[in-house]
């Protein structure tokens, strides 16, 4: 008796082999998004936890969701693009600011 696992990938023809890779490929992508929503809650959790002490603590909540609002498909537009890029440009540049005596 031969102990060794036989590989089945290779005894199926080429379009089986697609179409578990395929599958399992899915699998993967949907436990990825499964972990990611999970850390995402996490994250929003800690997020609305306390209020923001200062003004940094309050553009980092804003960064986060301007990240949000600029994956969607309504952000996709150029001009809004543009307002999401002059908007973080713009708390880079106050924040700096502030921290200087």
């Amino acid at each position: 008796m031969d102990d060794k696992p036989v590989e089945l990938d290779q005894r199926r023809g080429m379009a089986a082999q697609k179409s578990t890779e395929l599958r399992r490929r899915i699998a993967e992508v949907a436990a990825d998004q499964a972990e990611l929503r999970a850390r995402q809650d996490e994250l929003e959790r800690f997020l609305s936890a306390a209020p923001a002490r200062d003004w940094a603590d309050a553009v980092e909540v804003a960064r986060y969701l301007l990240g949000l609002l600029s994956a969607s498909a309504e952000a996709q537009d150029t001009r809004r693009q543009k307002l999401i890029s002059d908007l973080i440009s713009d708390f880079d540049r106050l924040l700096a600011n502030e921290t200087r005596p």
